[in-house]
């Protein structure tokens, strides 16, 4: 078996010193005979160093990603590790008793990289399932699970994935993991805000964040281990690979490439989104080639399910255009119409058209954080006010996404987003003002799992919503997830929604469902 770990080129001639140690520290991994010993004799510690879990992710037709972190005192500086490189074993079986190992190794978790371990198996065998571990000396990690993609050539039956964003610590409890781990997904989306950046209390319901607000890569390092500790959140890492993307709150709020919400001096906000960058990849299962450049780091990718879907995985923070008009509502004046206003980026743009003209796949999907949807947020109907972090903030770039699509006439397109922690449904038009346009896409807008603390099942103002907006086909406030289940003629979103995230035992149901048919654009409640 072969381990996959080059990096692309940078086009910097120079990296930083952290980003050239980090580099160096991914590269020691060693591939053993699965008939080899597993484990690292004369190395013990006083407590779990595996109090992080396990997880998996970015999978591909014979390649996937293991994660794990080396952390017996995860809430502590450097996570309780000394500051040298570790050995750490692995091993990937065919079998939940592991007993069918088809592949095993051991790589350095180095301290550069938060003893973080990223390794990207390969020789896997296509559209089956794994089991993996890690033992570092005396300790052994958690049993996850992984799979991998069909062959790209192959048109399978169907797909199981959640879709999921938001989880404040301070807000709630992470109960819909509970339910999306008895559901039996294939894959899971993160679509961002997997931590907030907020000082201890701020935001505080249910429970308290540790420390100040995060700027240095320790405060990033030690905010993460506390959201992993999370027993629900490690059981949904274990259970099945995930997808994931970043929004704000990973790094700092409504932040718009390198301009910050509060005027922070640019120099200083740089080194801020190293440090939240850095300890997103350690704390993720990325590839080699996501790793962060200083202050960079490309995480726009694709993921394919055989010929059923193509997912574009986007990144609307890094590259845009500073909010015009502030952060909020505002009318479609000049300066949200302009075209100079990019949620992308040029080199991102082209890369979406490019893969979308590409694709053969039934289902199209860009998977993504706000909300695409042109919703008038104002109650006078005279005065119609929209979002200016969301897409139509960048109205001008939208309307030429959804042109594009239109005019290539792009395989069923669907648009999953994240971000406004409430659940919506939303008819894609070109320009969603003209009512009489056709529907292009259905946009998929999942809520918080647990950001805002527990939402009301019929949102103020729902029907002054609907009224001024015939784009929207449902709108609700409730907590949880959406379970997508997608075939080659229809795509079902269930709209998972929890009862009270502010106390255990929080039960989750399905609170709507959609459908679209495959060669139409339109959801219908299923």
């Amino acid at each position: 078996m072969a381990m996959r770990h080059n990096a692309k080129s940078t086009s910097r001639l120079e990296w930083s010193r952290r980003q050239f140690l980090a580099f160096s520290a991914a590269m020691p991994t060693f591939v053993l005979s699965a008939q080899h010993a597993f484990g690292d004799e004369g190395i013990s510690f006083p407590t779990n160093p595996f109090t992080l879990g396990v997880a998996s992710g970015d999978p591909e037709q014979h390649s996937v990603v293991l994660w794990t972190r080396l952390a017996p005192s995860p809430l502590e500086l450097h996570g309780g590790m000394p500051a040298r490189p570790v050995p750490v074993s692995w091993e990937i079986a065919a079998d939940e008793s592991m007993r069918a190992v088809v592949s095993a190794g051991s790589q350095l978790a180095t301290p550069q990289l938060g003893h973080s371990v990223h390794v990207e198996v390969d020789q896997l065998e296509p559209d089956r399932w794994y089991w993996y571990r890690f033992r570092c000396g005396d300790a052994v990690s958690p049993i996850g699970r992984t799979r991998t993609m069909p062959r790209p050539q192959s048109l399978p039956e169907r797909v199981r994935f959640g879709v999921t964003s938001c989880q404040n610590y301070e807000q709630g409890l992470f109960s819909a993991y509970e339910q999306m781990a008895r559901d039996e997904l294939d894959l899971v989306f993160h679509l961002g805000d997997y931590i907030y950046e907020h000082e201890a209390g701020r935001d505080g319901q249910v429970r308290t964040h540790h420390g100040k607000e995060i700027v240095s890569l320790t405060d990033y390092r030690i905010r993460y281990a506390q959201y992993r500790l999370d027993p629900l959140l490690q059981q949904i890492h274990a259970q099945c690979p995930w997808v994931v993307t970043w929004d704000d709150h990973e790094f700092d709020n409504n932040y718009a490439g390198a301009v910050s919400e509060e005027d922070v001096d640019p120099v200083e906000f740089l080194v801020r989104r190293a440090n939240a960058y850095q300890a997103y990849y350690e704390m993720m299962p990325l590839r080699l080639r996501n790793m962060p450049r200083d202050s960079d780091m490309r995480l726009y990718r694709t993921s394919s399910f055989g010929q059923l879907a193509e997912f574009l995985v986007l990144d609307t923070r890094q590259y845009r255009s500073d909010q015009p008009n502030g952060d909020h509502a505002s009318p479609l004046n000049d300066a949200a119409l302009s075209p100079q206003q990019t949620m992308l980026g040029t080199k991102q743009k082209g890369w979406v058209c490019r893969n979308l003209i590409r694709s053969t796949a039934t289902w199209n999907v860009l998977a993504q954080q706000v909300m695409m949807g042109m919703v008038n947020r104002s109650e006078d109907p005279g005065n119609p006010s929209y979002s200016m972090d969301q897409w139509p903030g960048y109205v001008h770039e939208r309307m030429r996404l959804i042109e594009f699509i239109r005019d290539r006439q792009i395989s069923n397109p669907v648009v999953l987003t994240g971000d406004i922690h409430s659940n919506w449904v939303n008819e894609l038009r070109v320009d969603d003002r003209r009512h009489d346009e056709p529907t292009i896409a259905t946009e998929f807008v999942a809520t918080s799992l647990s950001s805002g603390g527990n939402g009301p099942q019929r949102p103020a103002n729902l029907d002054a919503t609907l009224s001024a907006n015939p784009c929207v086909k449902f709108h609700n406030g409730e907590r949880g997830y959406i379970r997508c289940d997608v075939t080659p003629q229809k795509w079902r979103a269930d709209y998972m929604v929890v009862d009270d995230v502010l106390k255990p035992g929080g039960q989750t149901f399905t609170r709507a469902s959609f459908v679209v048919e495959s060669g139409t654009a339109r959801a219908n409640l299923a």
